[in-house]
């Protein structure tokens, strides 16, 4: 029997607190301007959404965890890490003081697990201010460093790209596979994803593929936690004082670039009966996941057509207001596999995945995102991703999943795919 690995240690002082200290800070330039380059990719951290968020950079503390109860675990560390802090905050809004960025693996026995990062160092900015955030673990206030802009990233050497785990014809045949179980009434929907190798010359610079995303998928949230960047448009949960929201995206087709026929494929979308079934399937576990913890809801009864640069997506924005002390990452736990991660019902679809997709997702589908100290943060699903190679900065898996119902054709969702890989191919296809 396998065994997992061993939670890494915090790099912290035994007995010594965290020590935080946000300030305002008189800077226009980008977030993303800022991030230095440290040449180590799992040292950059990102949540940037048209112009504003955080990046971050450095390590201050860092725990990974595994297993059934890694969120779990997790969040009983940062209760600890906070709880015993000493926080100066001069500005006072959500993001601001000690933040963790983490990312979850989508099962629970991948070795990837459960990661949080405290950067020693995050630039935030929201509703047109920004703050510095420096964060220590010695018993003084740690001094706040000079933030400028620094040199262009580099950009990526000679990519090439080879099949993953299955090639997109052996794929298309497990998609018909899971089909034909879907029609027998085995399940009512899967979740099945593809991977896809990428291989530079050179380590692939992170601060590169960040602005490449931020530039070309305004509407998204641009993301790197521990090595895993990409450029994700589902919140799977945000919580800020006591509101709950979520966006449920399920049901996509694929952009032509022509504004008059992407307004028809748009409204074919909203009429697709196997697109809104999906969709229904997406809503209805996120509804009921976070239904125990609210206090009350809002689950609007018909999707909108979220447009982004390459996809059309069919859309839901739930909303409740919190009745306990649930953390966001706890949210995000209850949340965790979504249908739209998934399937329906859950155990079903997830051992379908484990048998037809020939692969570890690793962190891919699972939550990523930040957290502060009162638990309030913003948590995505892992979506138009790569993850880097641990051993190699020069290689990463890219990754795209399609919801597979009784009337989806195989040819159909390899070209959805390959529409889902795109945002990751385009950013490292260089300028």
């Amino acid at each position: 029997m396998s065994t997992l690995p061993e939670p890494r240690p915090a790099a912290r002082p035994t007995g010594t607190p965290l020590v935080a200290r946000t300030v305002e800070l008189d800077t226009g330039a980008p977030l993303l301007s800022l991030v230095p380059d440290l040449g180590a990719p799992r040292a950059v951290s990102s949540w940037v959404r048209r112009g504003e968020g955080l990046v971050g950079w450095g390590r201050a503390l860092e725990l990974t965890t595994h297993g059934p109860d890694r969120f779990e675990r997790a969040q009983a560390w940062w209760r600890q890490v906070v709880g015993s802090a000493v926080v100066r905050d001069e500005v006072g809004l959500a993001g601001t003081g000690p933040v963790a960025f983490g990312s979850v693996s989508y099962a629970a026995s991948s070795p990837a697990g459960a990661t949080l990062v405290v950067p020693e160092v995050v630039v935030g900015r929201r509703d047109g201010r920004t703050w510095l955030t420096t964060v220590g673990t010695d018993a003084s206030v740690p001094a706040s460093p000079a933030v400028v802009g620094q040199e262009p990233p580099r950009e990526p050497d000679r990519v090439t790209f080879a099949d993953g785990a299955l090639s997109p014809a052996q794929w298309a045949g497990r998609v018909s596979e899971a089909v034909e179980r879907i029609t027998a009434g085995q399940l009512d929907k899967v979740v099945l994803a593809r991977d896809l190798r990428a291989q530079a010359q050179q380590a692939i610079d992170p601060r590169w593929l960040l602005q490449r995303l931020a530039e070309r998928y305004d509407t998204t949230w641009v993301f790197a936690v521990d090595g895993l960047v990409g450029a994700t448009p589902e919140m799977l949960v945000r919580l800020e004082k006591g509101l709950v929201t979520s966006r449920v995206l399920a049901g996509t087709i694929r952009r032509t670039g022509d504004d008059e026929h992407d307004l028809a494929l748009a409204a074919s979308l909203a009429r697709s009966s196997k697109d809104l079934e999906e969709h229904e399937y997406a809503v209805r576990s996120v509804a009921d996941a976070l239904r125990p913890h609210c206090s009350s809801m809002n689950v609007p009864e018909s999707p909108f057509v979220l447009h982004l640069s390459n996809v059309m997506h069919l859309a839901t924005d739930v909303a409740g207001v919190l009745h306990d002390d649930t953390t966001s990452l706890a949210l995000a736990s209850s949340l965790h596999p979504s249908a739209a991660v998934c399937g329906t019902p859950t155990a079903e679809a997830d051992g379908l995945i484990a048998e037809l997709e020939e692969m570890d997702r690793g962190r891919y589908a699972g939550p990523v995102g930040w957290m502060d100290a009162a638990g309030d943060g913003e948590w995505g699903i892992a979506l138009r991703c790569g993850a880097y190679d641990e051993a190699d900065p020069a290689q990463l898996r890219l990754f795209a999943g399609c919801g597979i119902v009784a009337g989806s054709d195989p040819e159909s969702e390899v070209a959805e795919s390959d529409a889902k890989l795109v945002p990751m191919r385009d950013a490292l296809a260089g300028a």
